[in-house]
């Protein structure tokens, strides 16, 4: 009997013993978490990147068609306003300054700059004030205007397009 009991129990501890293994095996083994990938840094100048206006191109645009929609009553209206001047919206206390017109906007390490005198991607780049405080600084894309638009409660700015010389 003695033999019987001692037989049962080591076939028990194999059976046990032999479950337990394969409970591990087909846990998932625990990963190390990734390294985090190193991202290049790109160093600004003070300010942010630097822009670049070849000479063909202040030769050739002279202004841009910026669209302006009241969100209130849905009306738009459009504004041709030079490169280098400013816009105000009639009844609104805001003012649109058109800065700078690339029309193949291309930015590449700490520049900004335009690749070619096509309107491939035309850009304008804007600063809105508000009652003579500025509420947004940057630029409206007229193939990309969901890129950083200007977001505002009652006005919409986009730009339609640059106007040759």
């Amino acid at each position: 009997m003695f033999k019987k009991s001692i037989l049962l129990l080591a076939a028990l501890t194999l059976v046990l013993g032999f479950a337990s293994c394969k409970k591990k095996e087909e846990q998932p083994a625990q990963q190390a978490a990734p390294a985090p990938q190193q991202v290049p840094s790109i160093v600004m100048p003070q300010g942010g990147p630097q822009v670049v206006v070849p000479e063909q191109v202040k030769s050739a645009w002279k202004a841009v068609v910026l669209v302006v929609v009241d969100k209130a009553t849905g009306k738009t209206a459009e504004a041709n306003v030079k490169i280098g001047s400013s816009y105000t919206i009639p009844g609104s206390g805001m003012k649109i300054e058109v800065v700078s017109f690339l029309p193949d906007f291309k930015m590449s390490g700490t520049q900004i700059t335009s690749v070619s005198n096509d309107p491939n991607n035309p850009a304008a780049q804007v600063r809105i004030s508000g009652n003579g405080k500025e509420i947004f600084k940057g630029w409206l894309y007229s193939k990309y205007p969901a890129i950083h638009p200007f977001e505002n409660d009652k006005y919409g700015v986009t730009l339609k397009e640059g106007i040759k010389k």
